[in-house]
């Protein structure tokens, strides 16, 4: 049953009632000399063993199980002396293969702390498997085809700290993520690539939001070939910013029959029309009949919603160019600070034209990416937050990098 074939035996057997757990005793039988001989090509001898060393197994029907041996080193002609590396013995000391192919794949659905509840572990020990198996696979990954990049930043913890995430878009996969959301992560994306048997060279298309530092990483260290791309959500996210940011000030500044309409509304103003509940609906319709300053970002930015389901670049171009005028000529109508910021994003798409209209090109977007943000984002929330930067990069390359399963250890 443990698949130890002729080399090793399992020499005692018992079952504590007491504390639930059966231990299993194995030794190495003589063949194994033989065999470790011809794996070494040389002569191989017993020198002596280590102290006994045990090691979690799969549960035997409800009860723990581990196995505990007293690993032989073994000498070889040169007089040099090693350990022996036990068969069962997986990527960490204290783990089987077998249990840690159970527990990476019980990782892949919990958080951290919960499989350490489940199976009875420490988490630590977990985490320190989770390392192991990431530091085993992820070299392994082969990055040449990589020709359309992502990049995103995810929140690490409070305090604006970042972690930069690069994806292949069209293979849908995490490639690389680091601390930092600076001009540097580029450089070590660009290392990452080349160490994975990719080429910066090869990458044509790379997705961002507007962040300068991401803009001058790609100037420097991929090149002019790759054709930058603003993403779409990036661009709305900012309109939708500036219709919340329109609510807050108008709030401050209309009369008590307008503030009662405002009241609540913030959810509905961030909805598209379709989304909205029926109480929603009727906040909606209420607001219609109002003359808000509020109203008319949100027009806004269902304008620049729709500019998006265009199917032409040039028209795209040209409803983008109007859409600029349009907001500048309405913010005039109303007191400055309620359309400010609908205003600054009006400047922003004018900076950025190219970079946006590039969308319609190969209608490219970060949508994988932000999937992957709310999914982690469930998953810190589950699991209370992670302990490090760390933590949190080897996760996202374990859920999301298309690692190998972890049951071919």
């Amino acid at each position: 049953m443990l698949g130890l074939g002729e080399e090793w035996r399992v020499s005692r057997c018992e079952f504590d009632a007491v504390e639930g757990e059966v231990r299993l005793w194995v030794d190495e039988l003589p063949k194994f000399w033989e065999e470790e001989g011809a794996r070494q090509k040389q002569e191989v001898r017993l020198y002596d063993h280590v102290g006994e060393i045990e090691w979690r197994h799969l549960n035997v029907f409800e009860h723990r199980c581990v196995l505990r041996c007293r690993v032989p080193r073994g000498q070889r002609r040169d007089g040099s002396v090693y350990r022996v590396q036990p068969p069962w013995q997986g990527l960490c000391k204290h783990f089987t293969k077998a249990f840690e192919a159970m527990a990476l794949l019980l990782l892949r659905e919990m958080p951290v702390a919960a499989t350490a509840r489940r199976l009875g572990e420490h988490d630590t020990r977990l985490w320190r498997l989770l390392h192991a198996h990431v530091a085993a696979t992820y070299p392994k990954l082969d990055f040449s085809g990589v020709t359309c990049v992502g990049c995103d930043e995810l929140s690490a913890r409070k305090g604006r700290r970042y972690v930069s995430v690069f994806c292949d878009l069209i293979g849908r996969r995490v490639l690389f993520a680091c601390a930092g959301r600076d001009a540097g992560a580029w450089e070590k994306f660009v290392r990452s690539l080349g160490e994975h048997n990719g080429h910066h060279r090869a990458i044509t298309r790379v997705s961002i939001d507007m962040c300068p530092a991401y803009m001058k990483g790609i100037a420097q260290n991929i090149g002019t070939q790759a054709q930058v791309i603003f993403d779409k959500f990036h661009v709305i996210a900012k309109a939708n910013g500036a219709v919340d940011e329109a609510r807050r000030e108008e709030q401050k500044l209309c009369d008590e029959r307008q503030r009662e309409l405002l009241k609540d509304a913030r959810w509905v103003l961030l909805k598209n029309e379709d989304n909205l509940s029926a109480r929603q609906k009727r906040q909606y319709q209420g607001l219609l009949k109002s003359t808000l300053g509020t109203l008319k970002a949100y027009q806004m930015r269902i304008a620049l919603q729709k500019i998006y389901q265009l199917a032409c670049a040039a028209r795209a171009r040209r409803k983008l160019r109007a859409w600029c005028r349009w907001v500048r000529w309405s913010a005039g109508k109303y007191h400055p600070p309620i359309l400010a910021d609908m205003v600054k994003c009006a400047g922003m798409v004018e900076r950025h034209l190219e970079g946006i209209l590039a969308h319609w090109e190969g209608h490219i977007t970060n949508a994988f990416m932000e999937g992957l943000n709310s999914v982690f984002s469930a998953v810190k929330r589950k699991a209370r937050g992670f302990r490090s930067v760390d933590n949190l990069v080897v996760m996202l390359y374990f859920h999301a990098a298309n690692l190998s399963n972890p049951t071919s250890h």
